[in-house]
């Protein structure tokens, strides 16, 4: 699965991109939270005072976002994770959304954010800015040289990695 963002400025379309991994919105270059406006299929859900938010697909799940301390999700759902990255005040959980959710993110304060997909260069946004992210029509295949366990036995590597599992 692969996400499509979009940046909107006065109902004027600025850009389209495709993301494997994920989209982050935050702050820019001024180190104060964002204030982010997010609704989901055109629903307002929160609004988060924030460092920023990553929005993620299933691949995306064991990058940034499981760093940001959202959840590890199968390849092979078509789950949309929306993990807010040192949220103030706010609600400090990832959220799953189902397949076919389309997400709004407003920026609400008067300096200037960002937009990264896929961990490439910052584009600015401004106050009143939309980012609007979907799943992509389109998708992307991987070779698997290894049987269908493979995702469970790689995660369960790390996650065996606590020190103190097995002392009773």
């Amino acid at each position: 699965m692969m996400l499509r963002v979009e940046l909107w400025r006065n109902d004027q379309r600025l850009g389209s991109w495709e993301a494997l991994n994920e989209a982050f919105v935050g702050h820019g270059p001024i180190k104060r939270p964002a204030h982010l406006e997010v609704s989901v299929d055109g629903h307002p859900l929160a609004t988060y005072v924030t460092d920023g938010l990553i929005v993620a697909t299933p691949t995306g799940s064991t990058a940034y976002a499981l760093a940001a301390g959202g959840p590890i999700l199968p390849p092979e759902l078509r789950n949309i994770l929306v993990v807010p990255v040192a949220p103030h005040l706010a609600i400090d959980r990832a959220i799953v959304l189902a397949e076919g959710s389309s997400i709004d993110i407003m920026l609400r304060v008067s300096y200037q954010g960002v937009l990264s997909v896929d961990g490439q260069e910052a584009i600015e946004i401004d106050k009143g800015d939309h980012v609007q992210v979907c799943a992509s029509d389109h998708t992307v295949r991987f070779a698997r040289l290894q049987d269908p366990a493979y995702f469970y036995r790689n995660i369960g590597r790390y996650l065996n990695r606590n020190p103190f599992a097995g002392i009773e």
